[in-house]
């Protein structure tokens, strides 16, 4: 009894705090989606003078909205270590990104570690469940250009011929260059269980840190953006020597998401903020497109090999509470992801002030025409 009245006090400030958190997000979200679409809609006459422009001023746009997302996780605490090789080297260059899924925070995550790499939240395209289509920042998705990919075998011919028309569609002509996407089709609760009976089965690697991951959407993207050389062989980069002239898909990054005691962060906690100040920590492993096989087996195993590698990752990172050192190195050297106060102040600022300009001005319209 003692120790429950100890706690009452603590337990009544995070619900406080949580209440005040979710109120927040709240109103950060009526006024700085509304503001978004009503910039895109002021800005169309743009779109058709001059559409790279306007995509690159939609992009910025989207990059603060991201930003604003993550700030809810930074001031709850809730930082990123990063780990493995420097992606701000290819931040540049068009990229895939291979994530490992464990819960919807995987998300938070990534647009907060990706803020401080130049334009690259501006120029992404996501691919997400169907679901977050229905949120409310699906309409912003929907805008910028992301992709909705409904799960399940019998969507699944159906939905890859639709991503290929996406990305002919939206890729090129709206400017994009890195392309977020989780190869497992699902949160590592929902398809562990079934990916090892699949694993068993079929006499492939038993995984338990994440999932087999499926190739059809990256094979999609592969062939759809891989720039050919005349030999008909991939063009792409060199690790160590990094060409910003070349030409289409130059680089898959291989990102590998821990969290502490394999406890994994959701969007409910990354808003209200219940959860104590959690470091998750990111792994980096840069792959040039010249090496990745593009044939269907071929592609199927190198992707295995990879997750395989997570696996092994993970492993260690569990047991130790860091990655191990990369290839060549002693010492594994991890590098704390920040998020400046100031600019998290500017890009919040604006929101508020613009969803004020806005009202007022559908206001004083509504006032003249009723």
């Amino acid at each position: 009894m003692a120790m429950t009245l100890e706690e009452a006090p603590w337990l009544g400030w995070l619900l406080v705090k949580a209440l005040m958190r979710f109120a927040f997000m709240v109103a950060n979200n009526l006024v700085a989606i509304p503001s978004y679409i009503c910039y895109v809609i002021i800005l169309q006459p743009l779109r058709v003078l001059d559409s790279k422009r306007f995509w690159y001023i939609e992009g910025i746009m989207y990059k603060w909205l991201l930003g604003m997302v993550a700030s809810w996780g930074w001031y709850a605490g809730y930082t990123v270590m990063e780990w493995g090789e420097d992606i701000k080297a290819v931040s540049k260059d068009e990229a895939v990104m291979l994530v490992n899924h464990q819960a919807t925070g995987d998300v938070c995550t990534l647009m907060m570690c990706l803020q401080d790499k130049g334009l690259v939240v501006a120029q992404m395209m996501w691919l997400m469940d169907h679901i977050f289509k229905y949120t409310n920042f699906g309409i912003v998705s929907l805008v910028h250009g992301d992709f909705f990919i409904r799960q399940g075998r019998s969507y699944r011919d159906q939905q890859l011929l639709l991503l290929k028309k996406h990305l002919e569609n939206n890729y090129r002509s709206r400017d994009r260059k890195w392309i977020v996407l989780f190869p497992e089709g699902g949160f590592l609760r929902k398809r562990r269980e079934t990916s090892q009976a699949f694993a068993k089965k079929n006499n492939l690697p038993f995984l338990t840190n994440v999932t087999l991951p499926r190739s059809g959407a990256t094979k999609i993207i592969l062939n759809a953006l891989v720039a050919q050389q005349k030999n008909g062989s991939p063009a792409g980069g060199d690790a160590k020597e990094l060409d910003s002239k070349s030409k289409g898909l130059q680089w898959i990054i291989d990102t590998t998401i821990a969290y502490p005691k394999a406890e994994p962060i959701d969007i409910q906690t990354w808003i209200l903020g219940y959860r104590k100040p959690t470091v998750t920590h990111v792994h980096y492993r840069i792959f040039p497109i010249k090496d990745v096989p593009l044939e269907t087996d071929d592609l199927t195993t190198w992707l295995y090999q990879r997750f395989v590698e997570k696996e092994d990752l993970l492993s260690h990172f569990y047991e130790t509470g860091a990655f191990p050192p990369s290839k060549g190195h002693k010492e594994a050297v991890s590098r704390e992801m920040t998020l400046s106060n100031m600019w998290i102040f500017l890009i919040q600022s604006f929101a508020f002030l613009s969803g004020y300009m806005w009202y007022n001005i559908i206001q004083y319209f509504y006032h003249c025409l009723f």
